[in-house]
């Protein structure tokens, strides 16, 4: 299976957000599919990333991180699937929206088999993928609107 690399935050980076674009980084997670064995680098200066638990993400406490790293380039292997929860450890910069819940999707053989045999993970795992099934969709329907 391909991993792939993703740049956290795309062009902007690691900062802290707008105060009128406080998820930032959740929108940017939530518009990326990761996978088992994908990458993803945070790009900052003067600043810090820490993976913390779900009540230490919601909190905005950085004081049990399980992952800290503060070299500017930090370089983070996802090993598994479940969500992940990053905020910044710079004072007050979580707390100014700098955090992000990351969702990395089961792979296939950890799927059931009736998962598998009903197809629930094809339509992500196809080439053309979502895009694909609704222009089948509409295509579909425009034929059959001359059919009937």
């Amino acid at each position: 299976m391909a991993s792939f690399d993703f740049q956290v935050g795309g062009t902007i980076g690691w900062i802290v957000p707008p105060p009128n674009d406080t998820n930032i980084y959740n929108h940017w997670a939530s518009n990326n599919r990761f996978q088992v064995g994908d990458t993803i680098y945070f790009s900052y200066k003067k600043d810090s990333v820490m993976e913390v638990s779900e009540e230490d993400y919601k909190e905005c406490n950085a004081t049990h991180p399980s992952f800290f790293s503060n070299n500017g380039n930090t370089v983070f292997k996802l090993e598994h699937s479940g969500t992940f929860y990053f905020i910044s450890g710079a004072s007050g910069h979580c707390e100014k929206g700098q955090k992000m819940i990351l969702r990395v999707m089961v792979q296939d053989e950890y799927l059931p088999q009736h998962a598998k045999s009903y197809g629930y993970h094809d339509a992500i795992t196809t080439p053309y993928g979502v895009f694909g099934i609704i222009l089948f969709h509409f295509v579909l329907e425009y034929v059959a609107s001359f059919v009937i």
